[in-house]
């Protein structure tokens, strides 16, 4: 009888526990989702009524909008580039014998050890140093820094021998390099490049220090939200987080399905 009271008091202790740390991890942003459609004009309770106009205002504002391209234009192109230098990095240091293979791995992850303020602080300087100005283009190389070596990683890791083996019958049966990594490497690495794609797009699209520090007049919605907070809280910066926190999971949903959803099939 001991026994199954202490079990059930533990029981009941680890869900007191674990609705603890999902609230603590949850609550902000339910706050920030639900304020978001506040009918007055302050998000703070108590909630007067749902409403769309904040979101409605937000479409309505060109500043916003034209902080939501530029940050969805700055997460596709930076990830594609960022996938394709780490899939073509993993492929070199995976199928051939290069001097300081294990150093050359080890200086391609570091970025991912280093804290975004540093990695920003040190491009701004570098392209201080060579003329090149604060832009859209100077953020996208920023978060291909940050993205390409989790890229390589997850690309890296998915590399097996079976792999290697379809590509040396391809090799056997004449197939030239380019085929061989187009037609056979790269179709077998779906699911991975998927996952690096999309898991880039999500760090992209909502970083913020990178975006801050290396961009002028076309700025991401991050830095545009910031901007917004400045002047204080109101339902349209929660309707501005909201459609980032939105946005972030709507492309994790799509990893899982695209990637996550195809394994489990097979």
């Amino acid at each position: 009888m001991r026994r199954a009271g202490g079990s059930g008091l533990g029981t009941a202790a680890a869900v007191v526990y674990a609705g603890a740390i999902y609230a603590f991890i949850f609550l902000p942003v339910v706050v920030l989702v639900l304020f978001s459609f506040q009918d007055g004009r302050f998000p703070v309770p108590p909630f007067r009524g749902f409403s769309l106009r904040w979101y409605e205002a937000l479409i309505a504002d060109r500043y916003l909008t034209a902080a939501l391209v530029n940050s969805v234009i700055v997460a596709l192109v930076s990830s594609a580039v960022a996938v394709t230098l780490g899939f073509l990095a993993a492929f070199g240091l995976a199928r051939f014998r290069l001097p300081g293979a294990g150093l050359q791995k080890a200086l391609i992850v570091a970025p991912l050890t280093v804290s975004y303020l540093i990695i920003g602080m040190g491009l701004l300087i570098t392209f201080n140093a060579i003329g090149m100005p604060k832009s859209l283009f100077a953020a996208g190389i920023g978060h291909v820094v940050i993205n390409m070596p989790l890229c390589f990683a997850i690309v890296f890791s998915q590399m097996g021998a079976h792999q290697a083996n379809a590509e040396r019958a391809a090799r056997d049966l004449g197939a030239r390099e380019w085929q061989v990594l187009l037609l056979i490497t790269v179709p077998m690495m779906g699911p991975a490049l998927f996952a690096a794609f999309f898991l880039s797009m999500t760090f992209s699209w909502d970083e913020f220090i990178i975006s801050f520090l290396l961009t002028r007049f076309d700025v991401t919605l991050p830095v545009e939200i910031w901007s917004m907070l400045r002047s204080g809280l109101n339902p349209k910066t929660n309707a501005a987080g909201s459609l980032v926190f939105f946005i972030s999971v709507a492309l994790l949903l799509v990893l899982e399905l695209a990637v996550f959803g195809r394994r489990r099939a097979r």
